[in-house]
């Protein structure tokens, strides 16, 4: 067996029971390479104990629903998250509490109708082919009031979250108000926080990093902005080792973040991010946890994780 063959059996190994908490499959608005169907058909080939599908502009709980029900023994598990842009009515706790209902697991706070994010956009080289272009523009959804204190629409959605006990993802939105959301969140009872991609759009400092997840919030890296081959790349990829550390092993969560076109398969890139990590000197095991274990408790997914090990 060569030392290539090696390194992929680990990498085998590894993603045996990992959950991709954020992947862009379809059916979008915005152009997708795999659907989510078939992205699970593809996890469940690699052994994956669960997937978790974003899009900018709809809830897929009811897919997700409709996988399950005519897929029985799809082992790879489907969920889906929320985002609060404008398709959804922004701060909207009708649309949280369905999502809720229907087995949601995550609500993002604003991302493409994030204040910052229309800020962001406006200097940017990088083009989100999604509704707020192909329509009409993005109309700013805002979580702080004039006078930089969390909104009443938003505490109504915290509520909520930490009603059903689903997490809560900062999305979009600048690390300030990352840092205000979250600690207004926790005091209404929010136990699941996710800080998303630091490395990219909101403004995050590695000492964000490690005081955001000294919180107990868990820290999403998007892999595809660190890997070699992806259109993403914007970070140097020895600098993924200065946001792990930041943020600790036990609390930081590494996603594809891919499903578009035109660039790496969301397997593919998670492949490559697990063996970056190798290549950084992380042991198996660490890797493990932040595709997987760490991922299974953010989210309550633990029952997945221990029947995908399992088989």
């Amino acid at each position: 067996m060569s030392a290539t063959d090696t390194i992929e059996a680990r990498i085998d190994r590894i993603l045996i029971g990992a959950i991709d908490p954020h992947v862009h499959s379809g059916p979008s608005i915005a152009p997708r390479a795999i659907d989510h169907l078939e992205l699970a058909r593809e996890y469940e080939k690699a052994g994956f104990a669960a997937v978790i599908t974003k899009d900018h502009d709809y809830s897929g709980v009811m897919t997700a629903a409709l996988i399950a029900r005519h897929n029985p023994d799809l082992r790879t598990k489907v969920y889906s998250s929320l985002v609060l842009n404008n398709v959804v009515g922004g701060m909207n706790p009708y649309a949280v509490e369905h999502h809720a209902a229907m087995g949601g697991k995550i609500v993002f706070m604003p991302t493409l109708a994030a204040e910052n994010h229309l800020r962001w956009e406006k200097t940017s080289n990088w083009s989100h082919p999604a509704s707020t272009q192909k329509m009409r523009p993005a109309a700013p959804v805002p979580v702080l009031d004039a006078d930089g204190k969390v909104r009443d629409d938003v505490k109504e959605v915290l509520d909520i979250v930490a009603r059903t006990d689903m997490a809560l993802a900062s999305g979009h939105i600048h690390v300030s108000e990352t840092w205000r959301v979250f600690e207004e969140a926790q005091r209404r009872g929010v136990k699941r926080l996710v800080f998303t991609h630091p490395e990219e759009i909101v403004g995050a400092s590695l000492n964000d990093v490690r005081g955001i997840a000294a919180m107990g919030a868990f820290v999403e890296h998007s892999i595809c902005m660190f890997i070699q081959g992806s259109k993403f790349k914007v970070c140097e990829e020895e600098s993924l080792r200065g946001q792990i550390d930041a943020a600790g092993i036990g609390q930081t969560i590494l996603a594809s973040d891919l499903g578009q076109t035109g660039t790496l398969t969301p397997l593919e890139g998670l492949r490559r991010g697990v063996r970056l990590c190798l290549d950084l000197g992380y042991q198996d095991e660490d890797i493990r946890r932040m595709v997987s274990t760490n991922a299974a408790r953010a989210f309550g997914l633990e029952a997945d994780l221990a029947a995908a090990t399992a088989g």
